[in-house]
């Protein structure tokens, strides 16, 4: 086996980690985190120091963005963050930490579909203001209007007249945006060429990632070069004081991970929330009252 090889090797064995990691996030907290990273530590190699570390930084991060939430509830703020980046760049990962442990009615996800034909003859960020948020929300695009920028210039689903068309609202709509009362954040996540072939061809030979990979992901393969003088554009363009970008590396996930969510936390200047001490009351119980029997035939069979 070649050095090549043991490295090719050695980088799909992180990538199966972390996406072990991923499922272990969903399943512990805090408090059980020391045990099991205890367990973790017998072979204590680079890899298991850096997922101790950032499985801490990440609880720790999550409850700062609990307390986020709870001052943007209280002082009913409006919050957008835009996430955008290349294919396989990581933005879902880093949407996801972020909103894990965050009450969903607060902090929701737009991702958006292809527009329809009657969204095509619409204004075009029509359909993107219909997702703003009320006081007391979070929203972040998984993509956003910056489509128009990337995927549908480079891909040729609108004209250089529209694109250039784009350029010079888009500033003036997120000044409005900003006007109005709305903090708005963009991340752009970047990665490498061979960051993003391999990536792909983990997607490729896993069957339960398979589904991240459409047809046009991987046609921006070939057209790497193309959506690159399509960012730089975009960047150069829409880059305003008011809605500046931050860009990501992102070539490691995690490391991307705890910094954008870092980053974001820096951005809104949050207190602790007053709150009242809540006692439950006494349960209520009726003489009279008797409890039915389920039918057995509603129970899910207890397979397992």
């Amino acid at each position: 086996m070649t050095p090549s090889d043991r490295f090719g090797m050695d980088r799909i064995k992180e990538e199966i980690a972390d996406s072990f990691d991923e499922e272990l996030e969903m399943e512990i907290d805090e408090s059980r985190l020391e045990n099991l990273l205890d367990d973790m530590a017998g072979n204590p190699d680079r890899v298991q120091l850096d997922r101790r570390i950032y499985f801490r930084e990440l609880f720790r991060l999550q409850h700062e963005l609990v307390r986020l939430q709870e001052w943007v509830q209280h002082k009913g703020l409006k919050v957008v963050v835009l996430f955008e980046g290349r294919d396989s760049a990581g933005k879902g990962g880093a949407i996801k930490r972020i909103t894990q442990r965050l009450n969903p009615r607060v902090c929701r996800v737009a991702a958006l579909p292809a527009p329809s034909e009657r969204e095509r003859t619409q204004w075009y960020f029509q359909r993107y203001v219909a997702h703003l948020p009320a006081a007391g929300e979070i929203v972040l695009f998984d993509r956003s209007w910056y489509n128009r920028a990337g995927v549908e210039r480079v891909m040729g689903f609108c004209d250089e007249d529209d694109v250039e068309e784009f350029f010079r609202s888009v500033p003036e709509f997120e000044r409005m945006l900003v006007r109005s009362g709305i903090i708005l954040l963009k991340y752009w996540f970047s990665i490498t060429d061979e960051e993003q072939q391999f990536r792909f061809a983990m997607r490729i030979h896993d069957p339960l990632k398979q589904w991240k990979l459409s047809p046009m992901d991987v046609e921006s393969r070939r057209l790497w070069e193309d959506y690159t003088r399509a960012k730089e554009a975009m960047l150069e363009r829409t880059h305003i004081a008011e809605a500046p970008w931050w860009v990501v590396e992102a070539v490691d996930k995690k490391r991307a991970r705890l910094n954008c969510i870092s980053h974001l936390l820096a951005q809104i200047p949050y207190q602790d929330v007053p709150r009242a001490e809540v006692i439950l009351p006494d349960r209520v119980r009726h003489a009279d009252y008797i409890r039915q029997p389920v039918p057995d035939e509603l129970y899910v069979p207890e397979a397992f």
